[in-house]
């Protein structure tokens, strides 16, 4: 029998450090390697949300689709709309479909239409009971016929998240998935989630809280004035928080109520 000869390799400390050097240098990286102190590449299409400063934070720039977002707010059907507006005015100029499943109030018409939403691209469906809201998102998804998908779901379990995730990843529309901020201490599938809430002067306070990134500990501010009353308020009311002797941090808005105190000095006009 001939001898096995078993030769060993030394590797060659040159090459293992140029290998260690180009690992470092952000133009020598593999192609297609996420890392996650970065903001992740969405391959799928994208819709603008409209607000520029939220689009920079977002992978791929935008609201994906073949993806579930979830937007957790302190109360249902009252900051979802202001947000997602910009977003829908483009599905709706697309003429695609925008479904809303189960929202907590009859969708306002006049207000639809100051937030520039053609009233003839929606569709309510009222649902009640959870497992039908979870049975009519599934269906809607599954059919992959909306530009939009819109499903108020104040009762899901994280394996029912996960099923509209698997079923989403097919859907070219986009998926929202609104609820309650309690949800936000709750594992989801869901790749993006983002809490909503109102600041004092008229803006949106939101926060990311999952994303295919670094994580966002500081929050946005989003300038958005109902559009009835922009043609109406006076000047002075455009900065409600300089009325009073001091503002509401940004960290609080969208928790509990904070009793400010009017200034002595300043007369509400």
């Amino acid at each position: 029998m001939n001898a096995l000869a078993i030769t060993t390799v030394h590797p060659d400390p040159v090459a293992l450090s140029a290998q260690a050097a180009g690992a470092a240098r952000p133009d020598l990286a593999v192609g297609g390697v996420w890392r996650g102190s970065e903001i992740g590449r969405q391959s799928a299409v994208v819709v603008s949300t409209g607000w520029p400063q939220l689009d920079r934070e977002l992978p791929g720039g935008g609201w994906p689709s073949h993806s579930l977002t979830e937007v957790l707010a302190p109360r249902p059907a009252v900051v979802e709309w202001r947000l997602l507006a910009p977003a829908l005015r483009q599905v709706a100029a697309r003429d695609g479909q925008i479904v809303a499943v189960a929202p907590p109030r009859q969708p306002y018409l006049p207000g639809l239409q100051q937030e520039g939403l053609d009233e003839r691209r929606f569709v309510w469906i009222e649902a009640q009971v959870p497992a039908e809201r979870l049975w009519v998102t599934e269906q809607l998804i599954k059919a992959n016929a909306c530009g939009a998908v819109i499903a108020w779901l104040p009762q899901a379990r994280a394996e029912q998240i996960r099923r509209l995730q698997v079923c989403a990843q097919s859907c070219q529309g986009l998926v929202f998935l609104c609820r309650p901020e309690v949800a936000r201490h709750e594992s989801s599938a869901a790749p993006l989630r983002v809490h909503a809430g109102f600041g004092l002067d008229w803006e949106l306070r939101l926060q990311i809280l999952k994303r295919r990134g670094p994580t966002m500990e500081e929050s946005i501010a989003l300038p958005s004035m109902p559009g009835g009353l922009a043609s109406i308020i006076t000047p002075r009311l455009l900065h409600p928080s300089r009325l009073f002797s001091r503002e509401v941090p940004a960290h609080a808005v969208g928790g509990s109520v904070i009793a400010l105190r009017p200034r002595r000095d300043t007369a509400v006009q």
